[in-house]
């Protein structure tokens, strides 16, 4: 064999060589990189869990308006970026644990058996929407208590919710200008005033929800100018 074959061969060699070490190399990273995706969703929601865990817990426990991210963090056992890489403050986290039990209410006003559901006149249903809410915040008073303190309850995605089934119910009953009248309804459910009424007054959900009946009744009548 010729000098030049001999160093050619050497030359080809070695490229073999290296073309099995990137392969194998590549092969490794492609099998290190694969699952990272997955692995990051599985450990966001993994933290995502902990997080409302703890949340939870701290609303229950101590006035929901008195907890912080820290306290947050620190229950969670998450460090305070993972923490607010899924939630900017203390009322989104109680949002997030409010959503669940509020679009089980939401499915029931449109899909559910009449008064809460279609199919019963718009007096009823709201009455009957009322006495739905009053039990929403009588089981989860904490949480709606720190989702909705002050004006930001008005900015929920629930709350908007809300506003919609409400001028329907409205607007089906011939009320002549229903958007003033929205937010008067709604007004009642703010979870700060069934808080007061509730563990202040003492008054019990059956006083405030024949109250509340009679409410929706003469407001739609008003509504009317009967």
């Amino acid at each position: 064999m010729s000098d030049d074959e001999q160093r050619g061969r050497g030359a080809s060699s070695a490229d073999s060589s290296v073309h099995r070490v990137d392969g194998l190399l590549g092969d490794l990273q492609g099998a290190d990189e694969q699952p990272v995706a997955p692995r990051r969703r599985a450990d966001a929601e993994r933290n995502r869990a902990q997080i409302l865990a703890a949340a939870e817990q701290l609303f229950a426990e101590q006035d929901p308006r008195s907890v912080t991210m820290d306290r947050i963090a620190k229950a969670a056992g998450v460090g305070r970026a993972t923490l607010y890489r899924s939630f900017p403050d203390p009322p989104s986290v109680a949002v997030a644990l409010l959503d669940e039990h509020e679009r089980r209410l939401q499915g029931q006003l449109i899909y559910g058996p009449p008064p809460l559901g279609p199919g019963a006149p718009a007096g009823e249903r709201l009455a009957a929407f009322y006495l739905a809410m009053l039990d929403l915040l009588e089981r989860h008073l904490p949480l709606a208590l720190g989702a909705e303190t002050g004006a930001a309850r008005f900015r929920t995605g629930a709350y908007g919710f809300w506003r919609v089934h409400v001028r329907t119910l409205l607007v089906d009953h011939g009320v002549e200008d229903p958007d003033p009248m929205i937010d008067i309804a709604l007004g009642p459910l703010a979870p700060e005033l069934f808080q007061f009424q509730r563990h202040e007054l003492g008054l019990s959900t059956e006083r405030i929800g024949r109250s509340m009946s009679a409410f929706a009744r003469q407001l739609l009548r008003s509504g009317r100018g009967n």
